[in-house]
């Protein structure tokens, strides 16, 4: 997968999306309501594509530890909304620029998809969809990211990378080679 196929990720996200019938696809069969049930906080992610060299990857964080919901986990660069920020595209932007040393002038928004409700920290979630077109050079902030990962888009749509895995509940673990993990 080049960045041939940018154009027409850009005129797809202009279509309409699948948006909560999608993401109920892939909730926890536990929380069939993805909706929010009252006021969240607005939260922009940046969904950052580019080639490296000629393939499409992806890239991705993993959050530091630190006493929070989300501590520690794989994520898009991102966060909350805030006062300064005129959209939440901005929002993606700076955060992305915080995190992984991105400068949003770098970044071609492609669009939106649908929002997701977050309900343990009761964020409601925006992917903002960007490109670059030359690999980037992250600088991550040491206090936020703890590393960098980068996946190849053509990886994740690839029927390997999809499969049914059981739930595990908070605190508890799998044997390895058990349950296919």
């Amino acid at each position: 997968m080049t960045v041939k196929i940018i154009p027409e990720i850009k005129q797809r996200l202009a279509m309409s999306l699948p948006g909560k019938s999608a993401q109920l696809q892939m909730a926890p069969s536990f929380r069939p309501d993805i909706l929010s049930k009252g006021v969240s906080t607005q939260a922009g992610v940046m969904v950052l594509l580019y080639p490296n060299p000629t393939k499409l990857y992806l890239a991705l964080i993993k959050r530091t530890e630190y006493p929070g919901v989300h501590s520690g986990q794989i994520s898009f660069p991102g966060g909350k909304f805030e006062d300064g920020d005129q959209n939440i595209i901005e929002t993606a932007l700076r955060e992305t620029m915080e995190e992984i040393g991105i400068q949003p002038s770098t970044i071609e928004i492609l669009g939106q998809l649908t929002p997701l409700y977050i309900p343990v920290s009761e964020f409601e979630v925006h992917p903002v969809i960007g490109f670059m077109h030359a690999s980037p050079i992250f600088t991550i902030d040491k206090n936020e990211v703890q590393y960098m990962i980068e996946v190849e888009l053509e990886y994740l749509l690839s029927p390997e990378a999809k499969a049914i895995k059981p739930y595990l509940g908070f605190g508890e673990k799998v044997k390895q080679g058990q349950n296919g993990f």
